[in-house]
């Protein structure tokens, strides 16, 4: 009964601990409007989604599709890289891509990185080597506002994992520009876009610094004959951003099935070890 008591007394305290911290904190966001006013952001604001189809390494069985990545990788290298850098992903890492080491070398060679001369010892420019990582676009952070209406755009190498739904995030960002509704600027004059803004109503804000990267079909040309629609492109892209961001996804899938199963195999190993240790063991009676 003691125990029974004590426990009651904690989950009390508990409870009391609880309440404490969370009331406040729901009364700020009451105070400060957060659900009950109405915005822009609130009543016009897309969920991210993924292409028909989703995919090819989504689900629990699923496996990198090393045609589309490398797909991805063109549309990355001839239309995102202009203005985004993939600071964290080195050049080497792209024979994980199913390129051989020569044409690592023949890819990272066509890239221009920071470099210092040997013999003044002052910054200059280098074809790429395997071992350095993608350049960025620009030298500075105030050159890319400046280049950009003073928005800097993000390094793109754990963009996938730094937004919520981010394969999906990023291929309805893409495919999501449009001329911002009726509703909207009647509703919400003041969400209309600004000198140098484009609506997009999977950004969180409904008006981003970035214009459409991607404009028409074709813009790239695909080396394996695919048609390069914007959804296409798009959807490659994506798939590209995942792996840069998480290059061991499917790998950590394979592994952790086998691993599944050996915890199943030793814990039904456990409970019949279990059952012949204790077998002889008699229970004891309750008059004994």
């Amino acid at each position: 009964m003691i125990r029974i008591f004590g426990i009651l007394i904690g989950l009390f305290f508990v409870g009391c601990v609880l309440l404490w911290s969370f009331v406040p904190g729901v009364a700020t966001v009451i105070g400060q409007g957060y659900l009950t006013e109405t915005t822009a952001e609130r009543e016009f604001h897309r969920e991210a989604h993924g292409p028909e189809g989703g995919f090819a390494f989504e689900g629990p069985f699923g496996n990198w599709d090393i045609a589309q990545l490398q797909r991805g990788y063109k549309v990355y290298k001839e239309v995102c890289a202009a203005c985004h850098s993939l600071r964290q992903v080195a050049f080497r890492n792209l024979e994980d891509l199913g390129y051989s080491e020569a044409q690592v070398k023949a890819e990272a060679a066509s890239w221009i990185v920071p470099g210092i001369d040997p013999n003044t010892g002052e910054a200059s420019t280098r074809p790429g080597l395997p071992t350095d990582n993608f350049p960025s676009p620009y030298p500075n952070n105030v050159a890319a506002a400046a280049a950009n209406n003073n928005a800097i755009p993000p390094d793109l190498s754990l963009m996938t994992k730094a937004r919520l739904h981010g394969t999906d995030y990023v291929y309805s960002l893409l495919t999501g520009y449009q001329e911002p509704s009726a509703g909207l600027l009647a509703q919400f004059p003041e969400a209309a876009p600004g000198p140098g803004l484009h609506h997009n109503p999977y950004f969180a804000n409904l008006n981003l610094a970035m214009a459409p990267p991607l404009t028409a079909d074709g813009q790239v040309t695909y080396d394996d004959g695919t048609e390069s629609t914007i959804s296409q492109m798009a959807q490659d892209v994506s798939a590209f951003l995942t792996w840069t961001a998480e290059p061991t996804l499917v790998k950590r899938r394979q592994t952790g099935w086998p691993v599944l199963g050996f915890l199943l195999f030793a814990t039904i190993l456990a409970w019949f070890a279990k059952k012949s240790v204790w077998s002889s063991v008699k229970p004891r009676r309750e008059d004994d």
